[in-house]
């Protein structure tokens, strides 16, 4: 088979993202935000969502013409009504994600369900929401962000640690069924170690208030203590990566958990 064939005959157009939709959760800063640019700037119609309304309002200023749906990924009823809005979609980043750091016996039962439902039962949801129409054109691809913690765990991260193994996961099902569908819906779990966003400043901060350590410890010696090379990854450079794994010549890759952890898993 030729990867034309595989590429449904569109090499160009795939690889370049001009015409397709795609739709990014958690867009409003950080790694949704560098995504999003992403795909607009390769000519990308892109749809925005976040539950931060103002951040939405900048990021929009920044890329030019998009779509923009406020919703906390939280509620079922709101992602719902974000499938509803988003409509057709070529590709999914379910990039939306939050932290709370604490002790398990100590853990608010209530920040685990938020965490598990805006990390895990709502990329559930917008997959099922998405798949049918990626099944009927014949070309989709879902990407989930997951973290190395999807790969393996931290202390005091119990909800997001079992959110993003239970993301990866999801990946792996989500593909399996695709390929039985077609060879060209594919999905796949990206794993950075940490990266340079508001949330990993949050987790300085929380880990500081546990641990007692002062931040520039906590960087060194708690966030990048894993690391082979002792650098935070740049949000664009996980958008590359999400590229990367949409684009035509990454057709082979699918129910992949792509690390992107700085040398972390290679001890």
């Amino acid at each position: 088979m030729t990867e034309a064939a595989i590429g449904g005959g569109e090499m160009s157009q795939v690889d370049s993202f001009v015409g397709r939709r795609v739709l990014v959760t958690g867009a409003a800063s950080g790694i949704g935000l560098a995504i999003a640019k992403h795909f607009s700037l390769q000519g990308s119609t892109v749809v925005i969502s976040d539950v931060d309304a103002g951040g939405l309002e900048e990021l929009s200023k920044v890329i030019g013409p998009c779509e923009i749906v406020v919703a906390n990924l939280a509620e079922r009823g709101q992602v719902a009504r974000l499938a509803k809005e988003a409509g057709h979609v070529d590709i999914l980043v379910n990039n939306a994600g939050l932290q709370h750091v604490s002790r398990l016996e100590d853990f608010p039962e209530e920040r685990l369900d938020t965490l598990l439902a805006v990390m895990l039962v709502a990329p559930f949801l917008l997959a099922k929401a998405c798949l049918p129409a990626m099944y009927q054109q014949q070309w989709g691809r879902i990407v989930n962000i997951a973290s190395v913690h999807g790969l393996v765990a931290s202390a005091n991260k119990g909800a997001y640690v079992a959110a993003k193994h239970g993301l990866v996961g999801l990946t792996k099902v989500i593909a399996l069924e695709a390929a039985a569908k077609c060879n060209d819906v594919t999905a796949h779990a990206i794993c950075p170690s940490y990266v340079r966003t508001s949330l990993v400043e949050d987790q300085i901060e929380d880990q500081s208030l546990v641990t007692g350590l002062p931040k520039d410890q906590v960087i060194s010696g708690t966030l990048l203590a894993q690391n082979a090379v002792k650098l935070l990854i740049e949000p664009d450079d996980v958008a590359s990566a999400v590229a990367w794994v949409c684009g035509t010549k990454a057709w082979s890759m699918t129910g992949s958990a792509l690390t992107m952890d700085a040398g972390w898993l290679a001890h």
